[in-house]
């Protein structure tokens, strides 16, 4: 198949989250299947070995007419298309420290018709181009106006007239919805207006729902909560398209692998865990916390209200009373990076937390912890479940979305457990779910050692979901 894969971040060239990881692993292991893919995104910053095609287009909105030009990167089977213009070139993918970008329907509707343009006439990586039928994969608010316009200005004019879109869907908490009265810039049909509209606003997330011939949830429980109360006011028109509706797991990439990653101290695998010793015992000393025995827990996140952070918050202290070592990553709300600097100060021997992210630090607390925490409010599928499991790290979760559908929980009479699932979301519900990982480590290590053996050889690998990826794909492109 033609397949162009879009997305408003793609790993490693840009990320604010999952959403990027996920565009930049799923092209590669398509490709791996034998088709051919165009990979894109917007070229945000420079991007070392992409190269300018010399091929570009102009494409009228808001009354102007706007040059992109494609650069393109040749990896991993997958030709990388990073669309150029001045308005991606900023301080922040969707916003700075003032908030969102206030052109941020302009800047995703160019991508949308970009990679229209892209699938016309930048060659895939075996130098012929597209033809007609081109499945395009696209992926929250930020491509849902890609099939309104290939079906209304795009295939009326004769172009791209056997395609079809997929939209996929991460979180339809962000919607991109805007006033009425910047449809006029879109150089679109006054006829289309009706798909856009959602009470008497612009929603490009509702508009693509509406027109794609597919929908894909990142998780099979999140394809049938976002029709009941997590669907932020689209729930009965994801319950009208629930025939077309389908719920996959993501996968996790190569570049998270215990025996091959270069970030850990020592590699490890499921026959061989002394290295998962070695890992967490330097983790302790690069963070300054005493090199001992006790059990290690992580948490790695974005900082919101979503997360569940307010339920660590709440159990740190009972977690402190209990011996054990709290190492946490990640920025945002103010409010709880002040969280992680305080506990910093209170407990200098036991916590540690690191406000900001880096890419190496989370490969090292997913090795070098032994308990993962994730408590999310709802996930749609959540990946850092996925990465601990694989590294031998038993996640404690929220039965939430992708959560409930990746994580066994531990009780007597599963043997294929993995870690432990607790509702509802409550502080005592998940003090409880810690409490029981805590014993398990101390007071049952053969039971420990076999969560951990069921959860590293859970397959969570990209060419699974990718098979089930080309399933919808060739449903909807009958």
């Amino acid at each position: 198949m033609d397949i162009a894969w879009v997305a408003s971040e793609m790993a490693p060239f840009s990320k604010t989250g999952g959403l990027a990881d996920v565009a930049g692993a799923l092209p590669r292991a398509l490709a791996a299947r034998g088709h051919r893919v165009l990979a894109i995104s917007p070229l945000y910053a420079p991007v070392e070995g992409a190269v300018d095609t010399g091929i570009q287009a102009l494409v009228p909105l808001f009354g102007t007419e706007h040059l992109v030009r494609f650069h393109v990167l040749d990896r991993d089977g997958v030709r990388w298309v990073l669309v150029a213009n001045p308005c991606y070139r900023r301080g922040g993918i969707y916003g700075d420290s003032e908030g969102a970008y206030n052109d941020n329907l302009f800047r995703y509707a160019l991508l949308s018709r970009a990679a229209l343009e892209a699938a016309r006439f930048v060659p895939a990586i075996d130098g012929q181009r597209f033809g007609d039928q081109v499945l395009f994969h696209a992926n929250d608010w930020h491509t849902g106006l890609l099939p309104v316009y290939l079906q209304s200005v795009y295939q009326p004019a004769g172009a791209l007239r056997g395609s079809r879109v997929v939209l996929g869907l991460h979180n339809l908490g962000h919607q991109g919805t805007t006033r009425a009265s910047s449809f006029q810039g879109l150089g679109l049909p006054d006829r289309t207006w009706p798909t856009l509209d959602m009470h008497g606003h612009l929603n490009p997330l509702k508009a693509g729902i509406v027109a794609a011939q597919g929908l894909v949830a990142v998780s099979p429980t999140y394809s049938r909560q976002i029709q009941v109360d997590q669907g932020f006011g689209l729930e009965e028109l994801l319950r009208a398209r629930s025939t077309d509706l389908v719920g996959i797991v993501n996968g996790i990439g190569p570049e998270w692998d215990p025996a091959n990653d270069p970030h850990l101290a020592a590699r490890f695998d499921v026959d061989h865990l002394d290295g998962k010793k070695a890992c967490k015992a330097a983790l302790q000393q690069q963070l300054g916390l005493p090199v001992v025995d006790v059990p290690v827990l992580g948490l790695i996140s974005r900082l919101d209200h979503q997360k569940g952070i307010d339920l660590v918050r709440a159990i740190t202290p009972w977690l402190m009373s209990q011996g054990v070592q709290l190492i946490m990553l990640g920025s945002g709300s103010a409010e709880y990076e002040r969280y992680f600097r305080e506990a910093e100060v209170r407990w200098p021997r036991q916590a540690r937390g690191w406000v900001g992210f880096s890419e190496a630090m989370a490969h090292k607390i997913e090795a070098g912890a032994d308990v993962f925490l994730m408590p999310s409010r709802f996930e749609p599928c959540g990946l850092n479940q996925l990465y601990s499991m694989r590294y031998g790290t038993l996640p404690v979760v929220h039965g939430t979305g992708g959560l409930a559908d990746t994580v066994t929980h531990a009780q007597p009479g599963r043997d294929d457990a993995t870690g432990w699932v607790f509702r509802p979301h409550s502080v005592d519900a998940f003090g409880r779910a810690v409490d029981w990982a805590l014993r398990t480590y101390r007071q049952l290590p053969g039971a420990w050692a076999r969560l951990q053996r069921n959860a590293m050889l859970r397959d969570s690998s990209w060419d699974r979901s990718a098979a089930t990826y080309e399933a919808v794909y060739r449903a909807v492109s009958r």
